[in-house]
């Protein structure tokens, strides 16, 4: 049996991606928490503690902690913690050993790029969900989103949906001038066009 691939190396596409999201969060006020996100079932505060333990796993996962034990929401939304976090995670990423080693993540055992992929894929997708909400930019990563797009269009495919184990809703075909990010939004299930306004583009 051949050895899974390895994909291209995510960390140029990870910073880029945890670096837009810590601006994002920075940025939330008070009156925001309680406003719905393109993500039914977070409000802008837990999606900021759904990306807070997104940014755990990605750092504990290196470590060699069973990241599928791990809380799928924080217990707070913290943007100075996501950004401490993410730092470790950046600097435990930088051994090049970590992207080839065998992990076991909630979906399946990849190579450790393949499951930083996921947690870049992740990061944008919530990422995007969080701008609109919050009315900031919302395509600051187009090349992030581009080279991601082009992994989860080989691993996620519109096919899988269906198995109510893939966390991913069915494809939505991009609006007219949607850009890389949005469009990633869009492969991952989100139904963009009502909460893209000219203000978040």
């Amino acid at each position: 049996m051949n050895a899974p691939t390895t994909p291209p190396d995510p960390r140029p596409a990870f910073a880029a991606a945890t670096t837009w999201v810590t601006g994002l969060l920075s940025e939330v006020t008070a009156e925001q928490l309680a406003a719905p996100t393109p993500c039914d079932e977070f409000d802008v505060r837990t999606l900021g503690a759904h990306l807070l333990a997104t940014a755990q796993r990605a750092a504990a996962l290196p470590e060699g902690v069973d990241v599928r034990a791990m809380p799928f929401i924080a217990d707070r939304f913290d943007a100075q913690e996501y950004a401490t976090v993410v730092a470790r995670a950046v600097g435990l990423w930088s051994d090049d050993a970590v992207l080839a080693r065998m992990v076991q993540v909630p979906w399946g055992e990849v190579p450790g790029a393949g499951a930083l992929w996921g947690y870049v894929n992740e990061t944008i997708v919530h990422g995007w969900d969080l701008a609109v909400a919050t009315g900031q930019p919302s395509e600051a990563v187009p090349e992030a989103a581009t080279a991601t797009l082009a992994i989860v269009r080989r691993f996620i495919r519109p096919e899988i949906r269906q198995d109510p184990n893939v966390p991913f809703g069915v494809v939505v075909e991009p609006r007219d001038g949607a850009g890389p990010v949005e469009t990633l939004a869009n492969w991952s299930g989100r139904d963009s066009a009502a909460w893209v306004s000219a203000a978040t583009r």
